[in-house]
């Protein structure tokens, strides 16, 4: 896999959590906004997709993208952090 795409991912990642943590925010106090909800939803879905993805093609970013039955459970504690990397 690419540095390229690793960068491509962690940047839609940012840009999919970005828009979660947004539009949560306007939740808050306005929760009976029903597109708001879905525009939430759909947000969350991609962001844990994203995240998924991210983990399978180049290890886990967070603790709960880790998979349960993998072997060596805190091997993703040892990769470079995406901060670490160099082309990124």
């Amino acid at each position: 896999m690419s540095q390229m795409e690793r960068k491509n991912l962690l940047f839609y990642i940012d840009a999919v959590s970005f828009a979660a943590l947004d539009i949560s925010l306007y939740l808050d106090s306005h929760p009976e906004d029903e597109e708001a909800l879905h525009y939430f939803r759909h947000y969350s879905q991609a962001k844990q997709q994203a995240l998924h993805e991210y983990a399978l093609r180049f290890g886990p970013l967070t603790l709960d993208s880790v998979s349960a039955n993998c072997g060596d459970f805190w091997k993703w504690a040892k990769q470079p952090w995406p901060w670490e990397m160099e082309d990124c």
